[in-house]
C-alpha cells in the first residue's frame, strides 16, 4: 500500500513577487523571461532596488509549488528540501507544512536545532512584467548543498510517483541525489516523473540532464513547448515529438493558451486551451504538473488530467502569485469531473 502518491525533490526558495516594469529589467540588466542563477550581492542589490514595495511571498521552487498543489487538490504528498536555520527558513518550513504535504524538515532536526550554516535559505526574485511574463534572478543559498541527506528513502518507496526538479541540475550534489532517488524509485515500483523546469536549464546543463534522465528515461516527462523544441533541437513541435518519445514513456507538453499535447504511452492528446486574460504566469507550469500528477494517481485518464491541469493553470495567470486558493480548487475539480 502507498502512503504517498508524489515525492517530491527540488531546490526550497522563498519565493518573492514584484510588480515592475519593463525599463526595471531594463536598468538592472536583468534578461527577461528566463530564470537567472546570481550570488548573494546581486540579489541584495535587486532588493534595494525594490527596498519600496511589498513583494507576495510564499515557500516556493518549482517543484515545492507542484507537490503544494497535489496537497491542495487532495492528494498524499511529500517534499524534500534544504533550508538554514534563519528567519527565512523558518518561514519556509511554517509556510510549507501550512500547505499540506509532509516534509524531511522538522523543529527537531538539523535544520531547525539551532545549528549555524554558513549559507542562508535561498531566495528567488520574481519580477511580473505588465504582459503577465515572469522573471526569475535566484540565489540558491544552502539550497545548492541539496543532497543525498535530505532523501528519505522509505517514503521514497511508499509513494507511487517520485517528481524530480530540473533546476537540481545545476548543483554537483543535487544531480547526484536526483540520479539516486531516480534509481531507488524504480528499483521500488515507484513511477518516475521529472520536468525540465526552464528552457536555460536545457541550454546550459543539457548534459546533465540527459544524466538525470539515465539510459532508462522516465515514465513522465512535463515541459513546455520552448523547452520541448530545446531539447530536441527542432522547430515544430510535430517533430520534437518522436524524439521525446525516447527519453520518456509519457509527456506532458504545455503550450499556454493553446493548451497541451500529451503522450500516454500509445496515443497523442491534445488539449484544447482555455482564453483568458492572464495578468502573472508564474507557477503556472508548476501547478499544470500538480494538477495533472493527482489525476492520474487518483485513476483519471491522461485526458481527463490534461484537462483539470489546463483548467487550472488558466484560472492561476489570471491573479497574482503561484498558488490557488482552496475555493478554487474546489470549484475547478468540480467543474473538470
Amino acid at each position: 500500500m502507498k502512503r504517498y502518491d508524489v515525492y517530491g525533490i527540488g531546490n526550497a526558495l522563498v519565493d518573492m513577487e514584484f510588480e515592475v516594469d519593463e525599463k526595471f529589467l531594463a536598468d538592472m540588466n536583468i534578461e527577461k523571461g528566463l530564470m537567472t542563477l546570481v550570488d548573494q550581492n546581486r540579489q541584495e542589490e535587486i532588493f534595494r532596488e525594490l527596498s519600496n514595495t511589498v513583494p507576495k511571498m510564499s515557500c516556493g521552487g518549482s517543484a515545492a509549488n507542484t507537490i503544494v498543489a497535489v496537497s491542495q487538490f487532495g492528494g498524499e504528498s511529500f517534499y524534500s528540501c534544504k533550508v538554514a536555520n534563519d528567519e527565512a527558513g523558518q518561514f519556509y518550513y511554517k509556510d510549507l507544512l501550512g500547505e499540506g504535504p509532509s516534509t524531511n524538515l522538522s523543529n527537531e532536526n538539523q535544520y531547525f536545532a539551532g545549528k549555524t550554516q554558513e549559507l542562508p535559505t535561498g531566495k528567488c526574485v520574481v519580477l511580473i512584467t505588465p504582459d503577465a511574463d515572469r522573471t526569475m534572478n535566484t540565489y540558491l543559498g544552502i539550497t545548492e548543498t541539496f543532497s543525498d541527506d535530505e532523501l528519505v528513502e522509505q517514503e521514497i518507496k511508499l509513494s507511487k510517483f517520485l517528481y524530480i526538479e530540473g533546476y537540481l541540475v545545476t548543483s554537483p550534489t543535487g544531480r547526484k541525489a536526483a540520479i539516486n532517488a531516480k534509481k531507488l524509485a524504480s528499483e521500488n515500483s515507484v513511477k518516475t516523473a521529472l520536468t525540465f523546469s526552464d528552457p536555460a536549464m536545457i541550454q546550459f546543463f543539457k548534459e546533465g540532464l540527459d544524466e538525470m534522465l539515465g539510459k532508462s528515461g522516465v515514465d513522465l516527462l512535463f515541459c513546455n513547448e520552448n523547452e520541448a523544441l530545446s531539447y530536441t533541437n527542432t522547430e515544430r513541435i510535430e517533430d520534437a515529438l518522436p524524439k521525446l518519445k525516447a527519453v520518456a514513456k509519457s509527456f506532458a507538453i504545455t503550450l499556454g493558451d493553446k493548451g497541451a499535447v500529451l503522450f500516454d504511452g500509445q496515443k497523442q492528446i491534445n488539449i484544447e486551451g482555455n482564453v483568458v486574460e492572464a495578468i502573472d504566469t508564474n507557477g503556472a507550469g508548476d501547478l499544470f504538473a500538480g494538477a495533472f500528477l493527482y489525476a492520474i494517481t487518483q485513476g483519471k485518464t491522461f485526458e481527463q488530467a490534461g484537462q483539470l491541469a489546463c483548467n487550472a493553470s488558466a484560472k492561476l495567470v489570471t491573479q497574482f502569485g503561484a498558488r490557488l486558493q482552496k475555493k478554487q480548487v474546489e470549484a475547478i475539480l468540480q467543474d473538470t469531473f
